[in-house]
């Protein structure tokens, strides 16, 4: 598909937000993106004086170990044993009115009319990625991605307001590529989504479970419901992803292959349930982040969750001491994942392009709860900047209670 140019302006004035932060943090935050050093950092005994904030970000723009981005074409690596990896045909013509998914390569978009918050998120239509961005934002447009970078570079490049992509897993764990993407591109955490996942066997109508010969669903999919398959007796296939996987059922027409997937994309391709909550887990949920291109005004009305990332000088004890300002305050952490940079440098640019490669032995990224408009939460950063290399905090966002 050729793309038309069409030039994309923004309004620099409109960055500036009126709103009511210390000088401190000016200089330390400013839009949640700049790197806090040395006497630039918070003056938290100094000048009080309350001003806006002004875009004075920094960013890492080279992918840091292991995360060279997938070349056009070239598949994901697979972790899953003795799987086979099927790749759809074609689509059934009943689904050709599904949107197609944006590329990292391609990101074109079709029209918008500007009367609905579009939100981008990995997969195709009928992912938990894109019931997270309902549940975020019930009237929605989704537009689906074929990657996470795509979907960073969505937003990054105004195709859509916002994406919703996953970070953790109760079951899985963390998804480091969603970690170091996030250090990459310089986009703002602005909100979280906890989705409880509720994995289906699917299947075409009139096709009884006992019948399957194969199940296809993701790797991690795949792994979550081992019980529930190892009692069917099933092969299992891989795929990109769970909604995936339905479709190629579906439009493929695959009789003795059942898919792993959500209930919504059951109804999305026209298959039957013919199991719910297969996996071996009940309490299956996976957390996601809401990422836009300007911070949200932290505010102290409910409860705050702000996320961090940050490099330690070399020492006994370090890491301890980082932690502690935090335990020293009273305030809570949910979430600690580390990140090697052994061999790789990390470069570092400024709004002007300007930086240079530094050498990180790990990279921290810590959530903890507390609002940035939060004077313990300042505090602590301003004792954290005393051993720390490298601190940007990444977004201050409301904390998602709902299940």
């Amino acid at each position: 598909m050729a793309l038309k140019a069409v030039p994309i302006c923004a309004c620099s004035t409109n960055q500036q937000h009126c709103c009511t932060y210390p000088q401190s943090l000016k200089l330390g935050f400013s839009h949640y993106g700049s790197r806090l050093s040395g006497s630039n950092f918070l003056n938290l005994r100094a000048n009080r004086k309350w001003e806006c904030l002004v875009l004075l970000s920094e960013r890492a723009i080279t992918p840091v170990e292991d995360e060279e981005p997938l070349a056009p074409g070239s598949a994901s690596p697979r972790t899953v044993e003795d799987t086979q990896i099927i790749q759809s045909k074609g689509f059934h013509r009943d689904l050709q009115s599904l949107p197609k998914p944006l590329s990292a390569t391609d990101p074109s978009c079709g029209h918008r009319d500007g009367s609905e918050v579009r939100v981008a998120y990995q997969g195709s239509p009928g992912a938990y990625s894109e019931a997270a961005a309902l549940k975020a934002y019930p009237k929605c447009e989704t537009v689906p991605c074929d990657q996470f970078e795509a979907a960073f570079k969505a937003v990054e490049l105004w195709l859509v307001d916002k994406a919703v992509l996953p970070i953790e897993n109760s079951v899985g764990g963390s998804i480091h590529r969603n970690y170091d993407l996030l250090l990459r591109h310089r986009l703002h955490i602005v909100g979280e989504v906890q989705l409880l996942v509720n994995h289906c066997l699917l299947g075409l109508p009139g096709i009884r479970k006992e019948e399957l010969k194969r199940v296809m669903s993701h790797p991690q999919a795949l792994e979550q419901c081992n019980i529930t398959l190892n009692k069917l007796g099933v092969a299992r296939v891989s795929s990109d992803d769970t909604s995936s996987a339905a479709q190629i059922v579906a439009s493929e027409g695959m009789r003795d292959t059942g898919a792993v997937a959500s209930a919504r994309a059951a109804e999305i391709y026209g298959l039957n349930i013919l199991a719910e909550r297969i996996q071996d887990d009940p309490d299956n949920i996976t957390r996601f982040l809401i990422l836009a291109r300007e911070p949200i005004i932290p505010g102290t009305d409910r409860p705050y969750k702000t996320s961090i990332v940050f490099t330690l000088e070399e020492g006994p004890g370090v890491l301890f001491k980082a932690l502690a300002v935090f335990a020293l305050r009273e305030i809570n952490l949910t979430k600690i994942e580390s990140r090697p940079q052994k061999k790789r440098p990390l470069r570092v640019v400024d709004d002007s392009n300007k930086g240079s490669a530094k050498y990180f032995d790990y990279l921290f990224y810590i959530d903890f709860e507390a609002s940035m408009a939060d004077p313990r939460a300042q505090y602590a950063l301003g004792h954290l900047q005393e051993f720390a290399r490298f601190i940007r905090v990444l977004g201050c966002y409301p904390m998602d209670t709902d299940l």
